[in-house]
């Protein structure tokens, strides 16, 4: 079957890396992809986002399958485009079509969904310039600390957490009349501070029936001990060590199911990945937020925990079969500890030179943000390259990773030394 994956990211050349071991796979293709997915597939110079380049390229190359890898296309409604298109609408697919991505494009949706299926989450109300005043109320009404999120996408940096009254107050008016992240804060929802512990749950559905990936906890803040700004995630571990079997049951039974259940019941299909962003409060699972795709750099710590075949389940969720599916893990535990760009989550340069990849052993270099120029592999993004490792334990894992880290060199280069700290 010839495959498209659409993105450019360390999620995108881990599927790659996995999909590549199929024997089910003709010819695999990555848009625009990255120099790791160049070593498994072919890339091609289309922009995820462009629907008509997709189109063309899809077309020319006789493609069976697409996997969309980031939000956007799919908040933008390609699948739609597929559905609609005479040329197009027998491709499989996977990713929700455009109604369903609210669940990731639009805070408030994702709220409303939990509330009327009655899946657990932290109370909220959604705001407005035209409100901005009763915003203001409802923060008096809240103890601190105060969780402001733009109602949008704004790739992940449209989340603030704040101590004090007045600098939430002052933060919801930037949001809000200054459209600090652009339209996707033109409405704000506020909610109450849940605190806890985090960690990830994926499924992989057909809109009927699913099959749970790999569990998954990720860092995002760029500095040791979760202190400074957010990032993507600078590394992951796999499976959580706090997530027994009576927790991962009640996640199951109160969140997983009461989701596909609810999409069901709300009439509205979804075939791909979910993201289930957990916080454990009082030992008790409850919904941070949705994805409407893979999360990274989790991706890259929950697909080579996969014994299956990926490009099979893909297959089979096309075609609305996952019922009689069921997918096999690797025992291991796998971690994963990302490389970033000097100055990243704020301003960096790309076009570094990146050595020692050639010496890595025992671990997968995952390429996120990179470039091939001239034989040369080149930094091209601020997270640069996840080097993703297995052990019998995440400290085992990490320990490998980190000894392969020492390897590789590229000028500006920052890691976190600590993943895994709080576990």
């Amino acid at each position: 079957m010839n495959t498209l994956i659409l993105g450019a990211g360390g999620r995108e050349h881990a599927m790659a890396w996995k999909i590549a071991q199929s024997d089910l796979l003709s010819k695999l293709f990555i848009a625009p992809g990255n120099a790791g997915t160049a070593q498994v597939g072919t890339n091609l110079a289309v922009n995820p986002t462009d629907f008509e380049a997709v189109k063309s390229a899809v077309i020319e190359h006789k493609i069976q399958l697409v996997v969309v890898g980031p939000e956007d296309p799919l908040v933008l409604g390609i699948h739609d485009f597929f559905l609609q298109d005479d040329a197009l609408k027998n491709v499989a697919v996977i990713g929700p079509q455009k109604y369903a991505a609210q669940l990731e494009g639009s805070k408030e949706f994702a709220k409303e969904f939990m509330f009327r299926h009655n899946i657990p989450t932290a109370a909220y109300k959604s705001f407005t310039v035209d409100n901005v005043e009763e915003g203001y109320a409802f923060l008096d009404s809240l103890t601190a600390p105060y969780v402001l999120k733009a109602d949008g996408l704004a790739a992940g940096k449209g989340v603030l957490i704040l101590n004090d009254l007045n600098d939430a107050k002052t933060e919801l008016n930037d949001m809000l009349t200054h459209q600090k992240f652009g339209a996707a804060s033109a409405k704000v929802v506020i909610e109450e501070f849940l605190d806890g512990i985090e960690m990830s749950c994926f499924v992989l559905t057909d809109g009927d029936s699913y099959v749970s990936l790999p569990n998954a906890k990720d860092y995002k803040r760029i500095g040791e001990g979760d202190a400074g700004l957010n990032t993507g995630g600078m590394g992951a571990i796999s499976p959580v060590s706090f997530a027994d079997k009576v927790y991962l049951d009640k996640i199951e039974e109160r969140v997983i199911k009461p989701t596909v259940e609810g999409l069901k019941k709300d009439g509205i299909p979804y075939k791909g990945f979910i993201f289930f962003g957990l916080i454990k409060v009082n030992n008790e699972p409850m919904v941070i937020e949705y994805n409407c795709r893979m999360g990274d750099p989790e991706t890259e710590v929950v697909i080579p925990r996969i014994k299956s075949d990926f490009l099979h389940l893909l297959i089979e969720t096309g075609k609305g079969n996952l019922a009689n599916q069921k997918i096999e893990l690797k025992e291991e535990s796998a971690a994963t500890v990302m490389l970033v760009s000097g100055g990243y989550p704020e301003a960096y340069e790309k076009g570094k030179v990146i050595q020692g990849l050639e010496k890595v052993e025992g671990s997968i270099a995952f390429h996120a943000g990179t470039i091939k120029k001239e034989n040369e592999i080149l930094t091209n993004g601020g997270r640069v390259i996840s080097i993703t490792s297995y052990g019998d334990d995440f400290k085992a894992a990490l320990k490998q990773s980190y000894k392969n880290i020492d390897k590789i060199c590229f000028d500006g280069v920052n890691f976190r030394t600590d993943i895994g700290f709080d576990l």
